[in-house]
């Protein structure tokens, strides 16, 4: 494998692309990690690195011609940067811009300057659940599963995952091959993790209580944000030497955090904070879709005055009444992929970090 190799990390200053730049400045055969973003993090400002050039390249992923000098020189390009939405917060065309648009932007930019690999951030979200509420039962990457994804965020991202493995073998300006592949979280969890602080400070002040959504026989997969930045470094690695295997490929980022109920994870998490945490009642599904219903009617009505931001929208609704998980071992068997940190290791450093933002205003 060659040296002195120069990436990009689109988002780099993101909840993923953050992670991924941090693991990828440990690593002896990067000389420079450029990281382009519209704002550069206070965690990013702060790297130290006597061996790796760090580079923050600011600019919109929209805007071609801003990314077109950020790729230029570039060895390895990992795509992260999104709006990620699951309440529609965002106009459809402002989500398609970035996310489909974004992502055509970056592939055209690694075409014209000869980059000859791209890595892409997709979402489970760009397979399902589906608009027929079909649940994903311990799915794989070779599973057929039809129908169109339930989230207006889904539906941008299986755009830009589509263009991306369209993209590979496409031919570069110097007559190279680009190749690209893709990966596909699920529910990530870890340190910054807003939603995970916010349930347990909505537990705290329901009396110690996680209540709950789901029915009883749903589970969830979540994977620790740690494991899935070092799935993408270790599928940028392989696909340079083994581009017949891994281009055009899709892979779901997993690693051995255990398949639970949801508030049963949740419920493990916190308790090892505070153990007087416990499971509370379960809201049945009835009465959460009045309330959502209510209050998307209230938001309607005072719209011209007021802006409410959705607590939940009826296909998040039914997104958390499914079952929403997936089972493989394909990033092992086609790069090797074992996760960096262990279940222990990644609730331990969940847990650290939300014991120190509890403590917070």
């Amino acid at each position: 494998m060659a040296k002195d190799l120069v990436y990009l990390v689109t988002g780099g200053c993101g909840f993923i692309g953050e992670w991924i730049v941090k693991l990828l400045l440990k690593e002896d055969y990067v000389k420079e990690v450029k990281i382009f973003d519209l704002n550069e993090s206070e965690a990013i400002k702060n790297l130290d690195t006597a061996s790796t050039v760090v580079t923050f390249v600011k600019g919109d992923i929209t805007d071609f011609n801003q990314i077109l000098p950020a790729v230029k020189g570039v060895d390895v390009v990992l795509h992260t940067a999104a709006l990620v939405d699951f309440l529609d917060l965002f106009p459809f065309k402002k989500l398609e811009a970035i996310n489909v648009g974004g992502t055509e932007n970056v592939i055209n930019a690694c075409l014209a300057m000869d980059v000859p690999y791209l890595v892409y951030t997709s979402s489970i979200a760009a397979v399902g659940p589906n608009s027929n509420n079909d649940p994903m039962v311990r799915v794989t990457e070779d599973t057929l599963y039809h129908g169109e994804p339930l989230l207006s965020y889904g539906k941008t991202k299986a755009r830009a995952e589509k263009l991306t493995r369209l993209a590979n073998g496409q031919q570069t300006r110097n007559g190279n091959k680009l190749i690209t592949c893709v990966i596909r979280p699920s529910n990530i969890y870890g340190e910054k993790t807003q939603n995970l602080l916010d349930n347990y400070r909505s537990a705290k002040s329901s009396y110690n209580r996680i209540n709950y959504i789901e029915p009883e026989h749903t589970e969830q997969s979540l994977t620790y944000v740690g494991n899935i930045a070092w799935m993408h470094v270790l599928a940028a690695r392989h696909v340079q030497f083994r581009p017949d295997v891994l281009g055009g490929q899709v892979y779901y980022a997993y690693d051995d955090t255990p398949f639970k109920h949801r508030v049963k994870l949740l419920h493990e998490l916190y308790t090892e904070i505070d153990p007087s945490i416990q499971i509370g009642k379960h809201i049945p599904y009835w009465k959460m879709w009045i309330m959502v219903f209510m209050y998307s009617l209230i938001k309607v009505i005072v719209r011209p005055f007021w802006s409410l931001k959705p607590f939940l929208t009826l296909p998040i609704l039914k997104l958390l009444s499914i079952t929403y998980c997936h089972d493989s071992d394909k990033a092992f068997r086609d790069f090797g992929y074992k996760p960096l940190f262990t279940w222990v290791e990644s609730k331990q450093r969940t847990c650290k970090w939300l014991k120190q933002e509890s403590k917070r205003n």
